[in-house]
């Protein structure tokens, strides 16, 4: 299993790379024939998770509600392991002060 830190990069990368994502699906939802790009979260067996991307099968539709939920979903994902970034960094404080 991956330390907590490592875990929770990978969260972050993976909730940028979202961020990332629907920020570009938003901005060309009204180019002709644009294709969306989702992206794809795989759980790895060591913690933590990988990102790849893939082209939606359609063209854009009336996607952009969904783009939306997503921006603040990664939001969110970014936002917590953040705080699981902060939480180890206290508890490692916390046991060094009893270590000494």
């Amino acid at each position: 299993m991956g330390s907590i830190s490592s875990i929770a990069r990978s969260g972050l990368n993976a909730a940028q790379y979202s961020l990332g994502v629907t920020a570009h699906n938003i901005a060309n939802a009204q180019t002709a024939n644009f294709r969306r790009q989702e992206v794809v979260q795989q759980a790895q067996e060591a913690g933590g998770v990988s990102v790849s991307l893939r082209q939606a099968a359609q063209p854009a539709g009336d996607t952009m509600a969904n783009d939306f939920v997503q921006q603040m979903v990664a939001s969110y994902a970014f936002k917590a392991n953040v705080l699981t970034l902060q939480t180890e960094q206290k508890m490692m404080g916390s046991l060094l002060d009893i270590a000494a």
